[in-house]
């Protein structure tokens, strides 16, 4: 299985159930945050091995999210792997993505194969 610290940020209630199920049963600990406001305090006060950000939120969206993350200071907090889970990757999405400073993206439904794989290769 997979061991890590996994910072799960998605603001549907069943899809936040449903992948953190799926991440527990891999091996995984498991934090929910439903907003990027919430994500940004999450990784202030916790250390991850990856986070998973969805795009489209309230209040905050994952890139804004992503974007102070990128810009915080010490402990190593600005470098922690960051997934973007979207819906609707569209042509020109994933430059948006890494632009802001995110390491890859996860295209909503996520295919259990390319969650481990994503995990695999991310998570220290």
């Amino acid at each position: 299985g997979l061991s890590g610290h996994i910072l799960l940020v998605e603001d549907s209630p069943t899809l936040q159930l449903v992948t953190r199920t799926r991440l527990e049963k891999l091996g995984c600990r498991v934090e929910v945050a439903s907003n990027g406001r919430e994500a940004v305090e999450a990784v202030e006060n916790n250390d991850f091995g990856i986070v998973l950000m969805d795009i489209q939120m309230p209040e905050m969206d994952g890139i804004s999210a992503t974007r102070i993350i990128r810009a915080m200071s010490g402990n190593g907090k600005a470098s922690v792997p960051i997934i973007a889970l979207t819906a609707n990757a569209m042509k020109g999405d994933e430059e948006e993505y890494l632009a802001a400073g995110m390491n890859g993206y996860l295209t909503k439904p996520i295919d259990r194969e390319s969650l481990i794989s994503t995990l695999q290769r991310w998570m220290t």
